[in-house]
């Protein structure tokens, strides 16, 4: 089998399994859903972090900034958010099966949008610093959007929001949310892989390679930053309105904004794939997911170490990550060619070129 026929093979069985995944395993739909997300989650983190080399501990920003402004636009599209968030239960939600999809559709796209807004917003600002220094920014800028949301009564404070229930049955719900975390995951896949083909990628991996020289060439390095920051909060809004609907309930942060948990994972799911490749961020979520699933049903506990230690291993012995590593050892399956030493003895260097 030739490299195209393995590549079309390996589409082929994600699709399958994508599709046929939650019939196969209806007890773990939820489960196989949040791996999507976990996808997603992996994918956009690396657009910064590894393809840009910006890496930024706040994205989960706009992951919970899409869970909000979702679930305000499908409440206030009916009724008084303000009212309906009140802790004494003003207001109780019933709507029909037209208006809760429709309240869904502009959500989504509410959520996406509005995140994307943000990140162009915040870019002004955080795109100032570099380094450590813009990881730290991004970071506090996450931890400050949840204790404020925490303190507004308008969006339910530290009591959270509930968000309005899916107007028919439990299974029909579970299906319908799993399908759509797998369509937002293949569809950012689909995208990124265009949008690292053009101009556009090797723009962003200028600046990770050396900005300032970037800058001399005359790159308008912000432009390309602050661009490469909103297509990421674009598909996490997205999937911050999802997962709000997906739970039924968005608490400020453990939910929206869990900095500890999901900002920390998109982190090393890309890490432990391979940062700075397409595949790498997929095969780190895989792998983080089925790992992190098994630590909580059966480590429950020592949960925490376990993945403790993942990250430890990854960072002192696997930082180029799983893919990287594999690259490395198995070359010509990546369709990647190693030049060997000149025979004057004088050591070139290896430089890989894509077959």
């Amino acid at each position: 089998m030739t490299a195209p026929d393995r590549k079309v093979a390996g589409y082929g069985a994600i699709l399958l399994f994508g599709v046929v995944g939650p019939f196969l395993f209806p007890n773990y739909t939820f489960q196989l859903a949040v791996l999507w997300i976990m996808i997603l989650f992996a994918l956009t983190w690396d657009i910064m972090g590894g393809q840009m080399g910006y890496n930024s501990l706040g994205n989960i920003f706009f992951f919970g900034a899409g869970m909000y402004i979702c679930a305000v636009v499908q409440i206030g599209l009916y009724y008084d958010v303000a009212e309906y968030t009140a802790h004494f239960g003003a207001v109780k939600i019933e709507l029909t099966e037209d208006q809760y999809f429709t309240g869904l559709t502009l959500g989504l796209i509410a959520a996406a949008v509005g995140s994307t807004l943000f990140a162009v917003l915040f870019g002004w600002t955080v795109f100032g610093l570099r380094g450590p220094y813009f990881a730290i920014g991004t970071l506090g800028v996450a931890i400050a959007a949840g204790e404020l949301v925490g303190t507004w009564d308008y969006l339910g404070g530290g009591g959270g929001i509930t968000v309005p229930i899916y107007p028919g049955e439990p299974d029909e719900r579970a299906l319908l949310f799993y399908f759509l975390c797998f369509l937002f995951a293949i569809f950012t896949f689909v995208f990124l892989k265009w949008l690292y083909r053009g101009r556009f990628a090797l723009a962003i991996n200028a600046i990770r390679d050396d900005e300032e020289k970037a800058e001399g060439m005359g790159l308008h390095t912000l432009r390309y930053k602050t661009a490469a920051w909103a297509v990421a909060a674009f598909f996490l809004g997205l999937s911050g309105g999802l997962f709000g609907n997906m739970i039924g309930f968005i608490e400020p942060l453990e939910v929206a904004f869990p900095t500890v948990t999901f900002g920390i994972f998109m982190v090393v799911m890309a890490l432990l794939g391979g940062k700075g490749t397409l595949w790498g961020p997929i095969l780190g979520a895989v792998v983080f997911h089925l790992i992190k699933e098994t630590t909580w049903t059966y480590m429950l506990g020592w949960q925490w170490v376990a993945l403790g230690t993942l990250i430890i291993v990854n960072i002192v012995f696997f930082q180029q990550g799983i893919l990287g590593w594999a690259q490395e050892k198995w070359p010509e399956r990546f369709g990647l060619v190693v030049e060997e030493a000149s025979e004057d003895g004088a050591d070139d260097g290896a430089r890989r070129e894509a077959a």
